[in-house]
């Protein structure tokens, strides 16, 4: 199936999107000395620039694919809150089922970045507790009048495992394809999801492995068959970085797609792209080959631009990335 008709398919598509939404703010500079009140570099700031992070990414990824794309999370009643949701609606995202009342704070990662790489990271959060979020009834509804829902997990408070079962009950119910992006930390259980899409180290954690040893090659097929025992997703793709994207289904790997980057500036927000497309593509029909090849596209799209970003359908029809 091409690219050109698996978006054309995607955009009559309507997706739930689940979990922690914060604010991404980018601090740009230059470093020409060192404090004399610490051995720690000056930066000469440049420009601010802000934009959604997190499971806010996951939705402005879904809008900018050109599908009807719905949020439910919380944030706060503040700036940063204020900024979120303007992101959010310009993008035309369906916010209605966001929480905004204090005394949480928007969660914020800050990145200082010097010269195009990355110089630190300031983030600021409250407790996980004021960011939960209950299967309310609104919830539910919602579940079942989308094509797809993903849960884009970061751990900070809103995706809890009695919400996260209510949702896996609501969504099997009703027929739905369910995402989840999950943070290992967080020791949920899964068991039910239609696809789950960790990342190399992730995928470790869920699979209970240590880290391979320098010279040792990465256990996939273990990994592979450890998440299954686990948490039986229908589907498995884990993203590999440099290494592409593996496909795999009933504890088994089914085949591995070498990475479409030719450059790499930055990585945030690229799992957030991966499970946008992915989800889109499996809920408009095609194969899970064909899904996740688009989705390793956008990846290699996103990784080559510096700051959180978002892929187009014009960027998945470039016959040349």
């Amino acid at each position: 199936m091409t690219n050109a008709s698996i978006l054309a398919a995607i955009r009559e598509l309507k997706i739930l999107v689940i979990g922690d939404l914060m604010l991404d703010h980018y601090i740009w500079g230059d470093v020409h000395r060192i404090s004399p009140e610490a051995p720690v570099p000056i930066v000469n700031v440049s420009r601010e620039s802000h934009t959604a992070g997190g499971a806010a990414n996951v939705a402005l990824n879904l809008a900018s694919l050109g599908l009807a794309a719905r949020v439910a999370g919380a944030f706060g009643e503040d700036l940063a809150g204020n900024r979120l949701l303007g992101l959010l609606r310009d993008a035309g995202v369906d916010t209605s089922l966001c929480l905004t009342a204090p005394p949480r704070p928007t969660i914020v990662k800050t990145r200082v970045i010097v010269r195009n790489q990355q110089l630190c990271r300031i983030d600021h959060e409250a407790a996980a507790s004021l960011y939960s979020l209950d299967p309310t009834p609104a919830l539910l509804s919602a579940i079942e009048a989308s094509d797809a829902i993903i849960v884009s997990d970061y751990a900070k408070g809103v995706v809890s495992q009695s919400t996260l079962n209510a949702i896996l009950d609501h969504a099997k119910q009703h027929g739905k394809t369910i995402a989840i992006d999950p943070k290992p930390s967080s020791n949920l259980n899964f068991h039910g999801a239609s696809l789950i899409t960790p990342n190399r180290h992730e995928a470790l954690e869920l699979a209970g492995l240590a880290e391979p040893k320098i010279g040792e090659p990465y256990p996939l097929e273990q990994v592979c068959r450890n998440i299954h025992q686990s948490h039986s997703p229908e589907l498995l793709i884990i993203t590999l970085g440099a290494d592409g994207m593996a496909i795999c289904r009933n504890g088994k790997v089914e085949q591995t797609l070498p990475t479409r980057a030719r450059q790499v500036f930055d990585v945030s927000g690229a799992g957030d792209t991966v499970i946008a497309t992915l989800t889109s593509a499996l809920a408009s029909g095609v194969s899970a080959e064909d899904a996740a090849k688009l989705a390793n596209m956008a990846a290699g799209v996103v990784v080559s631009r510096l700051g959180t970003a978002t892929v187009t359908p014009e960027d998945l029809l470039e016959p040349d990335l």
